[in-house]
């Protein structure tokens, strides 16, 4: 191609100075001649041209050859170079995969390396937590054992309770029998008060601690075994004295009697209405006689005891076996409850009075593992409302002398029923009238006719064998009943009826406190009954009639007290100095306090 460029390139000139040349020639006019060396030099030109345009065919031909022949060894080159570059890609790829294989191989080793150890710390911990749950449920398998067995224990505690009770009840203090009428089984008596006062306390205080232990029960049984030995120590010794009696002189035994009678004579002159030296009577205007209306009262409450004994004379004296089974199967119902009565726990408070409740509605109650019901007998529900009123009584008398506090559990439990069942309240109030005429108040008057053995139990006294019981243990029993009364005149059943009224509420304990005041007081007995009633429901009075009761109170210290005194010998001070401390803590204070045990509402949540 250059070549060709500069063959016509000289060509161009070469005619350029063709041109000259004939220009000149023209210009001088030379001849014919010049024009032909032009043409031959126009075809030398020509020749040349083509030559040169041969030359430079095949200079392209040569050109285009080795251009195709570049272009095949570029694209050889080319395609080398692009294999040799897959290639290399290939082998960075396949360098690559090996590094990632590997990395990966190294990352699945340490993952099941992490999987290993997690299993491993995995099993640890659910065998750990296994062992926790395993012990969990061992602790919870030994407390519910523990709990049933404490249960167990409990339900033995009360089993045993209840067999000393029926046991005890066998043991009659006023037992005659007909060949020996000086029989004593007051001892017997008081041991089996005794041990069941130990049973009760030993329930009461474990109930409190939790449930029984081991040495619990067995000190409860120990005390059932003594109770067994008692009862069969007391048949013992009723069997000897039968035989003993059998070979006493009957005229010895009349004189002994004319010789006791001599010194409860002289010991009932003592209880006479009191005098102030040189025989003058104190100041006139109290009273030696209870009021006739209240003696109306006391009366008809008698009587009405009297009929409701009529009225269940059948089951009472019926020889029938099944009657028999019947009769105690109700006692026991009825008095049972009423001695497991404590202030452990309201729940348990609560149980025991709806047992109560439903036995004298009617309903079935289980006693001693018996279905027990006042409707298997005409007369059995006579019989269960005087023996409960009965049973509530004894329990004034003998729990309550013992333990002050319980007065509040055995009130609350007795005014609900009294609020619910008014038959047992009155037959209540004719038993304790009976047991302890004070609380009416009356002073009963020695009648002639009357022997001295009787008076004295009219006064409230237990005689045994024609002897009078210790003044201090009747001024116990008679402190039990007078604080159970004052515990139920302000008490209310929680879960009864609040819109009514208390069948027998702090009037009746006003009128009581109003009618003592206006009889002439009794050495010992006023002072110590003033000071438990003062005491237990003082504050109950306090509450409800104010300003009156400070005045009663100021009565009592300015003029009452002057009056006990007087009658008190040196060997009676004791109660008299209780009281009197009282009287002036109060006066000062402005304020008499709760008595201890009252049951607080908390208690009701236990």
């Amino acid at each position: 191609i250059t070549t060709s460029c500069g063959c016509w390139k000289i060509l161009k000139i070469m005619k350029l100075r063709v041109c000259e040349s004939q220009e000149n020639y023209i210009t001088r006019g030379n001849n014919a001649w010049s024009s032909g060396v032009l043409v031959v030099i126009t075809l030398c030109c020509f020749w040349h041209l083509c030559n040169l345009q041969e030359g430079l065919r095949q200079r392209q031909e040569q050109q285009e050859q080795m251009v195709r022949a570049v272009y095949d060894l570029a694209s050889e080159q080319l395609k080398r170079f692009d294999e040799l570059k897959e290639l290399k890609q290939h082998q960075e790829f396949q360098d690559l995969q090996e590094v990632m294989e590997k990395s990966l191989k190294e990352t699945q080793g340490q993952q099941e390396k992490l999987k290993e150890e997690h299993r491993h710390r995995a099993k640890v911990l659910n065998l750990k937590l296994r062992e926790a749950e395993q012990q969990r449920q061992r602790q919870e398998e030994l407390e519910r054992l523990r709990k049933e067995e404490g249960q167990e224990r409990l339900r033995r505690l009360y089993s045993i309770q209840e067999e000393v009770l029926q046991l005890n009840q066998q043991i009659d203090p006023n037992y005659r029998h007909k060949d020996l009428p000086k029989i004593d089984l007051s001892a017997y008596s008081s041991r089996g008060n005794q041990i069941c006062g130990l049973v009760s306390g030993l329930i009461r205080t474990t109930s409190e601690r939790g449930f029984p232990t081991q040495v619990d029960v067995a000190n409860t049984e120990r005390a059932l075994q003594e109770m067994r030995g008692l009862i069969s120590s007391m048949q013992q010794e009723i069997a000897a004295a039968v035989e003993e009696k059998k070979r006493k002189d009957e005229e010895e035994e009349r004189q002994k009697q004319q010789e006791l009678l001599k010194k409860s004579q002289m010991k009932a002159q003592s209880t006479a209405p009191a005098q102030l030296p040189g025989g003058k009577q104190m100041k006139e205007g109290l009273q030696v006689k209870t009021d006739e209306s209240i003696m109306c009262w006391y009366q008809e409450l008698q009587d009405a005891a009297n009929q409701c004994i009529t009225s269940f004379s059948e089951i009472s004296n019926c020889k029938d076996n099944e009657v028999k089974k019947t009769k105690m199967d109700l006692q026991k119902a009825a008095t049972i409850p009423v001695s497991q009565i404590s202030s452990i726990a309201g729940s348990q408070l609560r149980e025991i009075f709806d047992k109560i409740n439903n036995l004298l509605s009617g309903k079935s109650v289980q006693s001693g593992g018996r279905s027990v019901s006042v409707t298997q007998h005409p007369q059995g529900l006579d019989f269960v409302y005087y023996k409960l009123a009965e049973k509530f009584v004894s329990q004034g008398e003998e729990e309550v002398a013992s333990h002050r506090e319980a007065a509040f559990p055995i009130a609350v439990v007795a005014s609900g029923i009294w609020e619910i069942h008014p038959r047992v309240g009155d037959l209540f109030l004719a038993h304790l009238h009976k047991k302890c005429p004070y609380s009416v108040p009356f002073y009963p008057a020695f009648k002639e006719g009357t022997s001295m053995e009787e008076y004295q139990r009219m006064l409230g006294y237990q005689v045994k064998d024609s002897k009078m019981e210790e003044q201090d243990h009747f001024l116990k029993r008679m402190s039990g009943m007078i604080r159970l009364y004052a515990a139920i005149i302000q008490l209310r059943w929680p879960y009864g009826n609040r819109q009514g009224t208390h069948p027998h509420g702090l009037s009746y304990g006003w009128r009581w406190l109003a009618q003592m005041l206006n009889m002439e007081p009794l050495a010992d007995v006023t002072a110590t009954l003033l000071f438990d009633f003062l005491e237990v429901c003082g504050n109950a009075l306090m509450k409800q009639y104010q300003i009156q009761f400070w005045k009663m109170i100021l009565l009592i210290r300015e003029d009452y007290f002057p009056r006990i005194e007087a009658i008190t010998s040196s060997g009676q001070m004791g109660s008299l100095m209780r009281f009197k401390q009282f009287l002036e803590e109060c006066l000062q204070k402005k304020e008499i306090p709760l008595p201890k045990g009252f049951l607080q509402p908390s208690f009701w949540r236990s």
